[in-house]
């Protein structure tokens, strides 16, 4: 398990212990997985159309994880804890960066291009 993954769980289960987690709001109803709040508002319905039809650019899972990133450098206790958190969200950034049109590879492009033509004729002859 990442170390920040290990972070995260280890408080989650510390604040279950204490009770702390036992009157949220929304209590016993299922959570919105779609939250797209990392995500640019002029993308979101393109990248919601994709996610429904299948597929989620890299991009957005990027976006994802830097704002789960952050959240661990707020809720970060200790300066080790902090550290880890931030040399992460500085990964993630970075990543994120070299995924713009210089690191890209052209044909992992078009690769994806054709996959989503090839789901989007499938629903729209009704398979």
């Amino acid at each position: 398990m990442d170390p920040v993954d290990a972070i995260a769980e280890r408080r989650i289960r510390e604040a279950l212990e204490r009770g702390e987690l036992d009157d949220l709001p929304g209590a016993g109803r299922p959570l919105n997985l779609d939250d797209d709040a990392h995500v640019p508002p002029e993308l979101r319905a393109a990248y919601r159309l994709l996610k429904n039809a299948g597929f989620l650019p890299p991009e957005v899972e990027l976006r994802r994880e830097i704002g789960e990133a952050q959240g661990l450098i707020d809720a970060a206790t200790g300066p080790g804890e902090r550290d880890r958190a931030q040399r992460r969200l500085e990964l993630l950034h970075l990543r994120l960066r070299l995924r713009g049109d210089s690191g890209r590879d052209p044909r992992l492009d078009e690769a994806y291009r054709e996959a989503v033509q090839v789901r989007l004729d499938r629903c729209g002859s009704g398979g």
